[in-house]
């Protein structure tokens, strides 16, 4: 990846996933501290998929928001480490502030019962 721009918290990337790999949309949500490190070689990611339904660990986001061609589900039940060198190509957009706050909750709540949640 030394010829690819660094990935920063809240960009949408292409990586590779899985064993074969198959090219997916991720959302970098690991701090920059570690996302700029030369020293470390891996993100912390939640993949992206075109089906839903939201709920406790499943956000929506709008083509608008994500640069993407049709609404997305990021899901907060998966978060992985993945090395950066997987990650393929950066999309445009960068989630607001919120929204990753949003998404830092929906990954809580995949492992601790007493994260809040208001359901839409």
């Amino acid at each position: 990846m030394s010829d690819s721009p660094l990935p920063r918290r809240g960009e949408i990337w292409t990586a590779n996933l899985g064993n074969p790999p198959v090219r997916h949309w991720v959302l970098i949500v690991s701090l920059d501290q570690r996302n700029l490190s030369p020293r470390i070689e891996s993100v912390l990611v939640v993949p992206l998929s075109s089906t839903g339904p939201e709920g406790p660990t499943v956000i929506q986001l709008a083509p608008g928001e994500t640069g993407l061609a049709s609404p997305s589900f990021v899901k907060g039940h998966f978060p992985q480490v993945l090395a950066k060198r997987a990650l393929l190509t950066q999309e445009r957009r960068v989630l607001s502030g919120k929204r990753m706050r949003e998404v830092v909750l929906a990954i809580r709540r995949s492992f601790d019962p007493d994260a809040p949640w208001l359901a839409r």
